[in-house]
């Protein structure tokens, strides 16, 4: 199969309670006027990037593990994510994990380092 930009990161598996996140660049501005100012971004104690990719959230053990009435697909649950594909992110720097992937610099950021989700869906 070939890689294309629609297909390119499906070939990724986010695991538990992190985020896929590819930053934009400096001078980018979302429709409503959120940037980091340049002072915050050069300090790179927080950065801001658009989520392409969650995992499925904090797993939560099951009571009863193994048991015969219980189905395969029983042996664990997720309380999901706040943060969607889609939304620009505010998160901490120090709490994340830079990758290149296709030539491309993306983030591997846990939840608890996200500070901010600006989503463009009403509420």
């Amino acid at each position: 199969m070939l890689l294309t930009q629609d297909n390119k990161l499906k070939k990724l598996i986010v695991i538990g309670d992190r985020v896929l996140i590819k930053p934009s660049t400096p001078d980018e501005r979302t429709r409503t006027g959120l940037f980091l100012p340049p002072g915050v971004q050069e300090k790179e104690k927080v950065q801001q990037g658009y989520v392409f990719k969650t995992g499925p959230g904090y797993a939560i053990p099951m009571p009863f593990e193994n048991e015969a009435w219980q189905s395969e697909d029983e042996n664990v649950k997720y309380i999901p994510l706040q943060a969607r594909e889609g939304d620009l992110a505010i998160f901490l720097v120090s709490g994340a994990t830079e990758i290149l992937y296709q030539g491309e610099k993306y983030y591997i950021v846990p939840q608890g380092a996200i500070l901010m989700l600006e989503r463009e869906d009403e509420l």
